[in-house]
Protein backbone atom coordinates (compact mmCIF):
# COMPACT_ATOMS: atom_id res chain seq x y z
CA UNK A 1 0.00 0.00 0.00
CA UNK A 2 1.10 3.56 -0.65
CA UNK A 3 2.57 5.69 2.13
CA UNK A 4 -0.57 7.79 2.69
CA UNK A 5 -2.66 4.79 3.77
CA UNK A 6 -3.86 4.97 7.35
CA UNK A 7 -4.34 1.49 8.77
CA UNK A 8 -7.79 1.19 10.35
CA UNK A 9 -9.48 -1.83 11.91
CA UNK A 10 -13.11 -0.73 11.70
CA UNK A 11 -15.30 2.24 10.77
CA UNK A 12 -15.23 3.71 14.30
CA UNK A 13 -11.43 3.52 14.25
CA UNK A 14 -11.51 5.11 10.79
CA UNK A 15 -13.60 8.09 11.96
CA UNK A 16 -11.37 8.63 14.99
CA UNK A 17 -8.01 8.42 13.22
CA UNK A 18 -8.97 10.43 10.13
CA UNK A 19 -10.90 12.93 12.28
CA UNK A 20 -7.65 13.87 14.01
CA UNK A 21 -5.98 14.43 10.64
CA UNK A 22 -8.75 16.20 8.75
CA UNK A 23 -10.95 17.67 11.50
CA UNK A 24 -10.72 21.24 10.20
CA UNK A 25 -11.24 20.32 6.54
CA UNK A 26 -14.69 20.78 4.95
CA UNK A 27 -16.59 17.47 5.00
CA UNK A 28 -19.99 18.41 3.58
CA UNK A 29 -21.04 21.35 1.45
CA UNK A 30 -24.83 21.37 1.53
CA UNK A 31 -27.19 23.57 -0.47
CA UNK A 32 -29.67 25.31 1.86
CA UNK A 33 -31.19 27.70 -0.67
CA UNK A 34 -30.55 29.38 -4.01
CA UNK A 35 -26.83 30.19 -3.99
CA UNK A 36 -26.63 29.47 -0.23
CA UNK A 37 -24.57 26.65 1.25
CA UNK A 38 -23.69 25.28 4.67
CA UNK A 39 -20.31 23.65 5.25
CA UNK A 40 -19.74 21.05 7.96
CA UNK A 41 -16.15 20.21 8.91
CA UNK A 42 -14.98 16.64 9.42
CA UNK A 43 -14.86 17.30 13.18
CA UNK A 44 -18.49 18.49 13.18
CA UNK A 45 -19.54 15.39 11.23
CA UNK A 46 -17.85 13.07 13.73
CA UNK A 47 -19.35 15.00 16.67
CA UNK A 48 -22.86 14.67 15.20
CA UNK A 49 -22.31 10.91 14.69
CA UNK A 50 -21.22 10.55 18.33
CA UNK A 51 -24.18 12.57 19.64
CA UNK A 52 -26.71 10.67 17.52
CA UNK A 53 -25.22 7.29 18.47
CA UNK A 54 -25.39 8.24 22.16
CA UNK A 55 -29.06 9.23 21.79
CA UNK A 56 -29.88 5.94 20.01
CA UNK A 57 -28.34 3.87 22.81
CA UNK A 58 -30.28 6.03 25.29
CA UNK A 59 -33.49 5.01 23.45
CA UNK A 60 -32.67 1.37 24.22
CA UNK A 61 -31.37 0.53 20.74
CA UNK A 62 -27.98 -0.93 21.72
CA UNK A 63 -27.31 -4.07 19.61
CA UNK A 64 -30.61 -3.64 17.76
CA UNK A 65 -31.21 -3.50 14.00
CA UNK A 66 -32.01 -0.09 12.59
CA UNK A 67 -33.05 0.71 9.01
CA UNK A 68 -32.32 3.84 6.94
CA UNK A 69 -34.30 4.95 3.88
CA UNK A 70 -34.25 8.20 1.95
CA UNK A 71 -32.65 10.28 -0.76
CA UNK A 72 -28.90 10.93 -0.74
CA UNK A 73 -28.36 13.54 1.98
CA UNK A 74 -26.06 14.10 4.91
CA UNK A 75 -28.76 13.05 7.44
CA UNK A 76 -28.82 9.59 5.80
CA UNK A 77 -25.05 9.31 6.22
CA UNK A 78 -25.09 10.49 9.86
CA UNK A 79 -27.80 7.92 10.62
CA UNK A 80 -25.84 5.08 8.99
CA UNK A 81 -22.60 5.98 10.79
CA UNK A 82 -24.25 6.46 14.18
CA UNK A 83 -25.82 2.99 13.93
CA UNK A 84 -22.80 1.11 12.63
CA UNK A 85 -20.10 2.73 14.80
CA UNK A 86 -21.32 1.53 18.17
CA UNK A 87 -25.12 1.21 18.34
CA UNK A 88 -26.18 -1.86 16.41
CA UNK A 89 -26.71 -3.32 12.93
CA UNK A 90 -27.55 -0.98 10.03
CA UNK A 91 -30.08 -2.03 7.38
CA UNK A 92 -29.95 0.38 4.38
CA UNK A 93 -33.20 0.05 2.40
CA UNK A 94 -33.73 0.63 -1.30
CA UNK A 95 -35.52 3.96 -1.71
CA UNK A 96 -37.23 2.92 -4.97
CA UNK A 97 -39.08 -0.13 -3.65
CA UNK A 98 -42.90 -0.23 -3.67
CA UNK A 99 -44.56 -0.09 -0.21
CA UNK A 100 -45.43 -3.79 -0.07
CA UNK A 101 -41.81 -4.84 -0.71
CA UNK A 102 -40.57 -2.29 1.79
CA UNK A 103 -42.90 -3.77 4.39
CA UNK A 104 -41.62 -7.27 3.65
CA UNK A 105 -37.97 -6.21 4.09
CA UNK A 106 -38.75 -4.47 7.39
CA UNK A 107 -40.33 -7.72 8.59
CA UNK A 108 -37.50 -9.92 7.31
CA UNK A 109 -34.74 -7.81 8.88
CA UNK A 110 -36.35 -7.52 12.35
CA UNK A 111 -35.56 -3.80 12.57
CA UNK A 112 -36.76 -2.01 15.70
CA UNK A 113 -36.19 1.55 14.49
CA UNK A 114 -36.07 3.31 11.14
CA UNK A 115 -34.66 6.65 9.92
CA UNK A 116 -36.63 8.00 6.96
CA UNK A 117 -37.15 11.13 4.90
CA UNK A 118 -40.50 12.88 4.39
CA UNK A 119 -41.22 11.09 1.11
CA UNK A 120 -41.56 7.74 2.95
CA UNK A 121 -43.55 9.05 5.93
CA UNK A 122 -46.98 7.71 4.90
CA UNK A 123 -45.63 4.27 3.98
CA UNK A 124 -43.61 3.97 7.21
CA UNK A 125 -46.52 5.11 9.40
CA UNK A 126 -48.75 2.41 7.86
CA UNK A 127 -46.09 -0.30 8.23
CA UNK A 128 -45.57 0.68 11.87
CA UNK A 129 -48.96 -0.69 12.91
CA UNK A 130 -48.47 -4.13 11.38
CA UNK A 131 -48.13 -6.92 13.94
CA UNK A 132 -45.71 -8.76 11.67
CA UNK A 133 -42.78 -6.44 12.37
CA UNK A 134 -40.84 -5.27 15.42
CA UNK A 135 -40.81 -1.52 14.62
CA UNK A 136 -40.85 0.58 17.79
CA UNK A 137 -39.16 3.87 16.88
CA UNK A 138 -39.66 6.10 13.84
CA UNK A 139 -37.02 8.78 13.30
CA UNK A 140 -37.63 11.54 10.76
CA UNK A 141 -34.76 13.18 8.89
CA UNK A 142 -36.93 16.25 8.24
CA UNK A 143 -38.78 17.27 11.40
CA UNK A 144 -37.14 19.50 13.98
CA UNK A 145 -38.84 18.16 17.09
CA UNK A 146 -40.50 15.05 18.53
CA UNK A 147 -44.16 14.81 17.51
CA UNK A 148 -46.90 12.13 17.58
CA UNK A 149 -44.51 9.39 18.61
CA UNK A 150 -42.03 10.29 15.85
CA UNK A 151 -38.53 11.37 16.80
CA UNK A 152 -36.59 14.09 15.01
CA UNK A 153 -33.05 13.19 13.96
CA UNK A 154 -31.98 16.81 14.52
CA UNK A 155 -33.44 16.82 18.03
CA UNK A 156 -31.81 13.46 18.86
CA UNK A 157 -28.42 14.93 17.89
CA UNK A 158 -29.06 17.83 20.30
CA UNK A 159 -30.17 15.42 23.08
CA UNK A 160 -27.12 13.24 22.47
CA UNK A 161 -24.89 16.30 22.75
CA UNK A 162 -26.30 17.06 26.21
CA UNK A 163 -25.80 13.42 27.26
CA UNK A 164 -22.17 13.41 26.09
CA UNK A 165 -21.49 16.72 27.86
CA UNK A 166 -22.96 15.19 31.02
CA UNK A 167 -20.41 12.40 30.77
CA UNK A 168 -22.35 9.65 28.94
CA UNK A 169 -19.71 7.57 27.12
CA UNK A 170 -21.77 4.50 26.18
CA UNK A 171 -21.43 5.16 22.46
CA UNK A 172 -17.95 6.73 22.60
CA UNK A 173 -16.48 3.71 24.45
CA UNK A 174 -18.45 1.00 22.64
CA UNK A 175 -16.26 -1.76 21.22
CA UNK A 176 -16.58 -2.96 17.63
CA UNK A 177 -16.17 -6.57 16.60
CA UNK A 178 -14.81 -6.04 13.09
CA UNK A 179 -15.51 -9.64 12.05
CA UNK A 180 -19.23 -9.88 12.86
CA UNK A 181 -22.25 -8.74 10.87
CA UNK A 182 -22.91 -5.00 11.32
CA UNK A 183 -24.43 -4.27 7.91
CA UNK A 184 -27.39 -6.11 6.36
CA UNK A 185 -27.87 -5.42 2.65
CA UNK A 186 -30.65 -6.75 0.47
CA UNK A 187 -29.56 -7.68 -3.05
CA UNK A 188 -31.73 -6.40 -5.89
CA UNK A 189 -32.61 -9.94 -6.97
CA UNK A 190 -32.35 -9.99 -10.77
CA UNK A 191 -33.19 -13.68 -10.91
CA UNK A 192 -34.85 -14.54 -7.59
CA UNK A 193 -36.06 -13.22 -4.26
CA UNK A 194 -33.58 -10.80 -2.73
CA UNK A 195 -30.97 -12.29 -0.43
CA UNK A 196 -29.55 -10.60 2.65
CA UNK A 197 -25.82 -9.96 2.36
CA UNK A 198 -24.10 -9.91 5.75
CA UNK A 199 -21.14 -7.51 5.81
CA UNK A 200 -18.67 -6.63 8.56
CA UNK A 201 -16.58 -3.57 9.39
CA UNK A 202 -13.53 -5.51 8.18
CA UNK A 203 -15.17 -6.07 4.78
CA UNK A 204 -15.78 -2.35 4.29
CA UNK A 205 -12.57 -0.84 5.70
CA UNK A 206 -10.38 -3.32 3.81
CA UNK A 207 -12.07 -2.20 0.60
CA UNK A 208 -11.72 1.50 1.44
CA UNK A 209 -8.00 1.12 2.24
CA UNK A 210 -7.39 -0.88 -0.94
CA UNK A 211 -9.28 1.67 -2.99
CA UNK A 212 -7.38 4.57 -1.45
CA UNK A 213 -4.06 2.85 -2.19
CA UNK A 214 -4.62 2.88 -5.96
CA UNK A 215 -6.54 6.11 -6.59
CA UNK A 216 -5.03 9.59 -6.49
CA UNK A 217 -7.88 11.28 -4.63
CA UNK A 218 -7.17 13.08 -1.34
CA UNK A 219 -8.38 15.65 1.19
CA UNK A 220 -8.17 18.45 -1.38
CA UNK A 221 -10.84 16.76 -3.53
CA UNK A 222 -14.53 17.54 -3.88
CA UNK A 223 -16.81 14.57 -4.42
CA UNK A 224 -20.37 14.50 -5.81
CA UNK A 225 -22.82 11.91 -4.44
CA UNK A 226 -25.23 10.67 -7.10
CA UNK A 227 -25.71 6.87 -7.02
CA UNK A 228 -28.20 5.68 -4.36
CA UNK A 229 -26.59 5.49 -0.90
CA UNK A 230 -28.27 2.19 0.02
CA UNK A 231 -26.20 0.70 -2.80
CA UNK A 232 -22.87 -0.49 -1.41
CA UNK A 233 -20.89 1.13 -4.27
CA UNK A 234 -21.98 4.67 -3.33
CA UNK A 235 -21.76 3.82 0.35
CA UNK A 236 -18.13 2.59 0.19
CA UNK A 237 -16.65 4.51 -2.75
CA UNK A 238 -18.62 7.67 -2.00
CA UNK A 239 -19.43 8.16 1.68
CA UNK A 240 -16.84 6.02 3.50
CA UNK A 241 -14.00 6.79 1.09
CA UNK A 242 -14.50 10.56 1.33
CA UNK A 243 -14.56 10.37 5.15
CA UNK A 244 -11.39 8.25 5.08
CA UNK A 245 -9.42 10.68 2.89
CA UNK A 246 -10.90 13.84 4.44
CA UNK A 247 -12.50 15.10 1.22
CA UNK A 248 -15.52 17.39 0.74
CA UNK A 249 -18.83 15.83 -0.28
CA UNK A 250 -21.93 17.36 -1.86
CA UNK A 251 -25.20 15.82 -2.99
CA UNK A 252 -26.56 15.83 -6.53
CA UNK A 253 -29.96 17.48 -7.05
CA UNK A 254 -31.01 14.78 -9.52
CA UNK A 255 -30.13 13.34 -12.91
CA UNK A 256 -31.03 16.54 -14.80
CA UNK A 257 -28.72 18.60 -12.57
CA UNK A 258 -25.52 16.54 -12.83
CA UNK A 259 -23.59 18.95 -15.07
CA UNK A 260 -24.87 21.98 -13.16
CA UNK A 261 -23.81 20.40 -9.83
CA UNK A 262 -20.36 19.44 -11.19
CA UNK A 263 -19.89 23.13 -11.94
CA UNK A 264 -21.36 24.74 -8.83
CA UNK A 265 -19.51 22.49 -6.36
CA UNK A 266 -16.29 22.51 -8.46
CA UNK A 267 -16.32 18.69 -8.33
CA UNK A 268 -13.05 16.79 -8.89
CA UNK A 269 -14.27 13.19 -8.45
CA UNK A 270 -17.58 11.45 -9.17
CA UNK A 271 -18.97 7.99 -9.87
CA UNK A 272 -21.83 7.37 -12.29
CA UNK A 273 -23.33 4.46 -14.20
CA UNK A 274 -22.31 4.04 -17.89
CA UNK A 275 -25.60 5.44 -19.19
CA UNK A 276 -24.70 8.86 -17.70
CA UNK A 277 -21.31 8.98 -19.47
CA UNK A 278 -22.88 7.74 -22.69
CA UNK A 279 -25.48 10.50 -22.49
CA UNK A 280 -22.77 13.12 -21.77
CA UNK A 281 -20.80 11.84 -24.78
CA UNK A 282 -23.81 12.06 -27.13
CA UNK A 283 -24.68 15.56 -25.88
CA UNK A 284 -21.11 16.80 -26.42
CA UNK A 285 -20.98 15.34 -29.96
CA UNK A 286 -24.36 16.89 -30.83
CA UNK A 287 -23.18 20.24 -29.51
CA UNK A 288 -19.98 20.07 -31.57
CA UNK A 289 -21.98 19.09 -34.65
CA UNK A 290 -24.32 22.09 -34.21
CA UNK A 291 -21.29 24.39 -33.98
CA UNK A 292 -19.78 22.76 -37.07
CA UNK A 293 -16.71 21.70 -35.04
CA UNK A 294 -17.20 17.93 -34.92
CA UNK A 295 -14.79 16.96 -37.71
CA UNK A 296 -12.10 19.35 -36.44
CA UNK A 297 -12.36 17.89 -32.91
CA UNK A 298 -12.27 14.30 -34.20
CA UNK A 299 -9.09 15.11 -36.16
CA UNK A 300 -7.53 16.73 -33.07
CA UNK A 301 -8.41 13.65 -30.99
CA UNK A 302 -6.64 11.40 -33.49
CA UNK A 303 -3.56 13.60 -33.81
CA UNK A 304 -3.05 14.03 -30.07
CA UNK A 305 -3.88 10.52 -28.88
CA UNK A 306 -0.36 9.85 -27.58
CA UNK A 307 0.01 13.08 -25.63
CA UNK A 308 -0.20 13.21 -21.82
CA UNK A 309 -3.55 13.73 -20.08
CA UNK A 310 -2.40 17.22 -18.99
CA UNK A 311 -1.56 18.17 -22.59
CA UNK A 312 -4.89 16.82 -23.85
CA UNK A 313 -6.72 18.73 -21.11
CA UNK A 314 -5.21 21.96 -22.44
CA UNK A 315 -6.16 21.15 -26.07
CA UNK A 316 -9.75 20.22 -25.16
CA UNK A 317 -10.26 22.75 -22.37
CA UNK A 318 -13.67 23.78 -23.79
CA UNK A 319 -14.93 20.21 -23.22
CA UNK A 320 -13.46 20.22 -19.69
CA UNK A 321 -15.33 23.48 -19.00
CA UNK A 322 -18.64 21.68 -19.59
CA UNK A 323 -17.90 19.61 -16.44
CA UNK A 324 -16.67 22.63 -14.50
CA UNK A 325 -13.02 22.32 -15.50
CA UNK A 326 -11.91 20.58 -12.28
CA UNK A 327 -12.49 16.88 -12.96
CA UNK A 328 -9.56 14.75 -11.83
CA UNK A 329 -11.30 11.38 -12.04
CA UNK A 330 -14.59 9.85 -13.18
CA UNK A 331 -15.39 6.26 -12.21
CA UNK A 332 -17.93 4.14 -14.08
CA UNK A 333 -19.55 1.15 -12.41
CA UNK A 334 -22.61 -1.18 -12.31
CA UNK A 335 -22.49 -2.21 -16.00
CA UNK A 336 -20.13 -2.31 -18.99
CA UNK A 337 -19.00 1.03 -20.38
CA UNK A 338 -19.07 1.50 -24.15
CA UNK A 339 -15.44 1.40 -25.39
CA UNK A 340 -16.08 4.27 -27.79
CA UNK A 341 -17.08 6.50 -24.84
CA UNK A 342 -14.08 5.47 -22.75
CA UNK A 343 -11.71 6.19 -25.66
CA UNK A 344 -13.31 9.59 -26.29
CA UNK A 345 -13.08 10.78 -22.67
CA UNK A 346 -9.43 9.72 -22.53
CA UNK A 347 -8.74 11.44 -25.86
CA UNK A 348 -10.13 14.63 -24.31
CA UNK A 349 -7.78 14.26 -21.33
CA UNK A 350 -10.51 13.18 -18.89
CA UNK A 351 -9.62 10.24 -16.65
CA UNK A 352 -12.61 7.95 -17.03
CA UNK A 353 -11.96 4.61 -15.28
CA UNK A 354 -14.10 1.51 -15.08
CA UNK A 355 -14.63 -0.22 -11.77
CA UNK A 356 -16.37 -3.49 -10.98
CA UNK A 357 -17.78 -5.12 -7.89
CA UNK A 358 -20.76 -6.73 -6.22
CA UNK A 359 -22.70 -6.23 -3.00
CA UNK A 360 -21.14 -9.48 -1.76
CA UNK A 361 -17.62 -8.04 -2.16
CA UNK A 362 -18.20 -4.72 -0.32
CA UNK A 363 -18.14 -3.95 -3.39
CA UNK A 364 -14.99 -3.17 -5.40
CA UNK A 365 -13.02 -6.05 -6.91
CA UNK A 366 -11.12 -4.17 -9.60
CA UNK A 367 -10.72 -0.64 -10.92
CA UNK A 368 -8.71 1.07 -13.61
CA UNK A 369 -6.38 3.82 -12.38
CA UNK A 370 -4.58 6.77 -13.99
CA UNK A 371 -1.59 4.54 -14.77
CA UNK A 372 -3.18 1.11 -14.97
CA UNK A 373 -5.93 1.13 -17.52
CA UNK A 374 -6.73 -0.93 -20.56
CA UNK A 375 -9.83 0.18 -22.44
CA UNK A 376 -12.60 -2.41 -22.12
CA UNK A 377 -11.18 -3.86 -18.90
CA UNK A 378 -12.16 -3.19 -15.28
CA UNK A 379 -8.49 -2.76 -14.41
CA UNK A 380 -6.63 -5.12 -12.10
CA UNK A 381 -7.85 -6.69 -8.87
CA UNK A 382 -7.30 -4.46 -5.83
CA UNK A 383 -4.10 -5.16 -3.77
CA UNK A 384 -5.58 -7.55 -1.17
CA UNK A 385 -7.93 -9.35 -3.55
CA UNK A 386 -7.04 -12.50 -5.45
CA UNK A 387 -8.91 -13.08 -8.71
CA UNK A 388 -8.93 -16.21 -10.87
CA UNK A 389 -10.92 -17.75 -13.69
CA UNK A 390 -12.69 -21.04 -12.99
CA UNK A 391 -13.43 -23.61 -15.71
CA UNK A 392 -11.82 -21.54 -18.47
CA UNK A 393 -12.62 -22.49 -22.06
CA UNK A 394 -10.14 -22.52 -24.98
CA UNK A 395 -10.31 -18.71 -25.15
CA UNK A 396 -9.44 -18.35 -21.45
CA UNK A 397 -12.96 -17.35 -20.49
CA UNK A 398 -14.66 -18.75 -17.41
CA UNK A 399 -16.32 -17.67 -14.18
CA UNK A 400 -14.56 -14.95 -12.20
CA UNK A 401 -13.96 -16.02 -8.60
CA UNK A 402 -12.36 -13.85 -5.93
CA UNK A 403 -10.92 -14.13 -2.44
CA UNK A 404 -10.08 -11.37 0.03
CA UNK A 405 -10.97 -9.53 3.25
CA UNK A 406 -13.77 -7.72 1.38
CA UNK A 407 -15.78 -10.92 0.70
CA UNK A 408 -19.02 -11.07 2.71
CA UNK A 409 -19.58 -13.21 5.79
CA UNK A 410 -22.37 -14.92 3.83
CA UNK A 411 -26.08 -14.64 3.04
CA UNK A 412 -27.81 -14.06 6.36
CA UNK A 413 -30.02 -16.97 7.38
CA UNK A 414 -29.42 -18.82 4.13
CA UNK A 415 -26.67 -21.40 4.44
CA UNK A 416 -27.67 -23.12 1.22
CA UNK A 417 -27.38 -19.95 -0.89
CA UNK A 418 -24.03 -19.18 0.77
CA UNK A 419 -22.69 -22.65 -0.09
CA UNK A 420 -23.72 -22.13 -3.72
CA UNK A 421 -21.40 -19.13 -4.12
CA UNK A 422 -18.62 -19.77 -1.55
CA UNK A 423 -15.95 -22.43 -1.90
CA UNK A 424 -12.98 -22.51 0.50
CA UNK A 425 -13.08 -18.72 0.84
CA UNK A 426 -13.47 -18.15 -2.92
CA UNK A 427 -16.59 -16.22 -3.96
CA UNK A 428 -18.18 -17.13 -7.30
CA UNK A 429 -19.29 -13.86 -8.91
CA UNK A 430 -21.61 -15.37 -11.53
CA UNK A 431 -19.83 -13.24 -14.15
CA UNK A 432 -17.84 -14.69 -17.04
CA UNK A 433 -14.49 -13.02 -17.58
CA UNK A 434 -10.96 -13.27 -18.95
CA UNK A 435 -7.75 -12.13 -17.26
CA UNK A 436 -4.91 -11.12 -19.59
CA UNK A 437 -1.19 -11.77 -19.05
CA UNK A 438 -0.80 -8.42 -17.24
CA UNK A 439 -3.63 -9.08 -14.79
CA UNK A 440 -6.30 -6.91 -16.44
CA UNK A 441 -9.78 -8.34 -15.97
CA UNK A 442 -12.30 -8.25 -18.84
CA UNK A 443 -15.92 -8.98 -17.94
CA UNK A 444 -17.77 -10.82 -20.74
CA UNK A 445 -21.30 -11.15 -19.31
CA UNK A 446 -23.51 -12.83 -16.72
CA UNK A 447 -23.13 -16.60 -16.59
CA UNK A 448 -26.91 -17.02 -16.23
CA UNK A 449 -27.78 -14.83 -19.20
CA UNK A 450 -25.48 -16.42 -21.81
CA UNK A 451 -27.32 -17.89 -24.81
CA UNK A 452 -25.69 -21.11 -26.02
CA UNK A 453 -26.31 -21.90 -29.69
CA UNK A 454 -26.56 -25.29 -31.40
CA UNK A 455 -22.95 -24.99 -32.64
CA UNK A 456 -21.76 -24.44 -29.05
CA UNK A 457 -21.08 -20.73 -29.58
CA UNK A 458 -21.83 -18.33 -26.70
CA UNK A 459 -23.84 -15.16 -27.21
CA UNK A 460 -23.57 -12.44 -24.57
CA UNK A 461 -26.79 -10.41 -24.62
CA UNK A 462 -25.14 -7.40 -22.90
CA UNK A 463 -22.53 -7.07 -25.67
CA UNK A 464 -25.15 -7.09 -28.44
CA UNK A 465 -27.57 -4.83 -26.55
CA UNK A 466 -24.79 -2.22 -26.36
CA UNK A 467 -24.64 -2.21 -30.19
CA UNK A 468 -28.42 -2.00 -30.64
CA UNK A 469 -28.67 0.80 -28.04
CA UNK A 470 -26.42 2.97 -30.22
CA UNK A 471 -29.14 3.25 -32.87
CA UNK A 472 -30.65 6.72 -32.68
CA UNK A 473 -34.16 6.50 -31.27
CA UNK A 474 -33.50 3.30 -29.30
CA UNK A 475 -34.01 3.83 -25.57
CA UNK A 476 -33.03 0.29 -24.56
CA UNK A 477 -33.02 -3.25 -25.92
CA UNK A 478 -33.27 -6.86 -24.82
CA UNK A 479 -31.55 -9.72 -26.66
CA UNK A 480 -33.04 -13.19 -26.23
CA UNK A 481 -32.84 -16.64 -27.78
CA UNK A 482 -35.89 -18.08 -29.50
CA UNK A 483 -36.40 -21.72 -30.42
CA UNK A 484 -37.07 -22.01 -34.15
CA UNK A 485 -38.63 -25.45 -34.36
CA UNK A 486 -39.19 -28.68 -32.46
CA UNK A 487 -35.40 -28.95 -32.28
CA UNK A 488 -34.79 -27.49 -28.82
CA UNK A 489 -31.19 -26.68 -29.64
CA UNK A 490 -32.01 -24.65 -32.73
CA UNK A 491 -31.99 -21.16 -31.21
CA UNK A 492 -32.07 -17.92 -33.16
CA UNK A 493 -31.20 -14.50 -31.76
CA UNK A 494 -34.07 -12.02 -31.37
CA UNK A 495 -34.28 -8.50 -30.02
CA UNK A 496 -36.94 -6.44 -28.27
CA UNK A 497 -36.43 -2.71 -28.89
CA UNK A 498 -37.90 0.05 -26.76
CA UNK A 499 -38.08 3.11 -29.02
CA UNK A 500 -38.57 6.84 -28.52
CA UNK A 501 -41.43 7.96 -30.79
CA UNK A 502 -40.37 11.62 -30.79
CA UNK A 503 -36.80 10.81 -31.87
CA UNK A 504 -38.02 8.35 -34.53
CA UNK A 505 -40.17 11.11 -35.99
CA UNK A 506 -37.41 13.73 -35.80
CA UNK A 507 -34.53 11.57 -37.05
CA UNK A 508 -36.25 9.37 -39.65
CA UNK A 509 -39.67 11.02 -40.31
CA UNK A 510 -41.17 7.71 -39.15
CA UNK A 511 -44.49 8.14 -37.36
CA UNK A 512 -46.53 4.93 -37.65
CA UNK A 513 -45.49 1.68 -35.95
CA UNK A 514 -45.00 0.12 -39.41
CA UNK A 515 -42.60 2.89 -40.49
CA UNK A 516 -40.71 2.69 -37.19
CA UNK A 517 -40.46 -1.11 -37.50
CA UNK A 518 -39.06 -0.74 -41.05
CA UNK A 519 -36.41 1.83 -39.96
CA UNK A 520 -35.27 -0.29 -37.01
CA UNK A 521 -35.29 -3.46 -39.10
CA UNK A 522 -32.94 -1.79 -41.62
CA UNK A 523 -30.66 -0.66 -38.78
CA UNK A 524 -30.53 -4.22 -37.40
CA UNK A 525 -29.56 -5.48 -40.89
CA UNK A 526 -26.63 -3.03 -40.82
CA UNK A 527 -25.53 -4.42 -37.45
CA UNK A 528 -25.84 -7.97 -38.80
CA UNK A 529 -23.38 -7.10 -41.60
CA UNK A 530 -20.59 -6.49 -39.08
CA UNK A 531 -21.46 -9.59 -37.02
CA UNK A 532 -20.30 -13.18 -37.44
CA UNK A 533 -23.22 -15.05 -39.05
CA UNK A 534 -24.08 -17.04 -35.92
CA UNK A 535 -24.64 -13.77 -33.99
CA UNK A 536 -27.06 -12.27 -36.53
CA UNK A 537 -30.35 -10.98 -35.12
CA UNK A 538 -33.15 -12.90 -36.86
CA UNK A 539 -36.29 -11.45 -35.27
CA UNK A 540 -37.49 -8.21 -33.70
CA UNK A 541 -40.25 -6.95 -31.43
CA UNK A 542 -40.78 -3.21 -30.87
CA UNK A 543 -42.46 -1.46 -27.96
CA UNK A 544 -42.66 1.82 -26.05
CA UNK A 545 -43.11 0.06 -22.69
CA UNK A 546 -39.85 0.16 -20.66
CA UNK A 547 -38.13 -3.13 -19.87
CA UNK A 548 -38.64 -4.67 -16.44
CA UNK A 549 -35.57 -3.87 -14.36
CA UNK A 550 -34.30 -4.17 -10.81
CA UNK A 551 -34.03 -1.03 -8.69
CA UNK A 552 -30.34 -0.91 -9.62
CA UNK A 553 -31.35 -0.74 -13.29
CA UNK A 554 -30.31 -4.26 -14.31
CA UNK A 555 -32.56 -6.03 -16.81
CA UNK A 556 -34.70 -8.79 -15.27
CA UNK A 557 -34.19 -11.28 -18.07
CA UNK A 558 -36.72 -13.95 -17.09
CA UNK A 559 -39.46 -11.40 -16.34
CA UNK A 560 -38.97 -9.75 -19.75
CA UNK A 561 -39.01 -13.12 -21.51
CA UNK A 562 -42.28 -13.94 -19.74
CA UNK A 563 -43.81 -10.69 -21.08
CA UNK A 564 -42.71 -11.55 -24.65
CA UNK A 565 -44.08 -15.10 -24.33
CA UNK A 566 -47.41 -13.86 -22.93
CA UNK A 567 -47.95 -11.57 -25.94
CA UNK A 568 -47.58 -14.30 -28.52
Amino acid sequence: MSANIIEVTDLKDMLEKTGKLYGDRPGYKIKIGEGKYKVYTHKEIRDMVNYLGTALINLGLKDKRIAVIGENRYEWELAYLSIVCGTGVVVPLDRSLPDNELEELIERSDVEAIFYSKKYEDAIKKIRYSEKNKLKHLISMDTTEHEEGIYSEKELIEKGKVLVEEGNREFLDSKINAEEMNIMLFTSGTTSKSKVVALSHKNLVSNVMDFASVLTVDSSDRILSFLPLHHVFECTVGMLYSLYIGAQRSFCDGIRHIVENLNEYEITFASFVPAIYESMYKTILKGLEKQGKLEVVKKLMEENRNKTMAEKKEIFKDIHKIFGGNIKLFVSGAAALDKEVEYAFRDWGINLCQGYGLTETSPVIGVETDENFRVGSIGKALPHIQARIDDANDEGMGELTVKGPNVMIGYYGDEEATKEVMEEGWFHTGDLAKIDEDGYIFICGRKKSVIVLKNGKNIFPEEMEALVNKIEGVKESFIFGKKQSDDKEDIKINVKIIFDREVMKEAYKATTDEEIYKVLSDKIKEINKIMPKYKAIRGMVISEEPLIKTTTNKIKRQANLDVIESKK
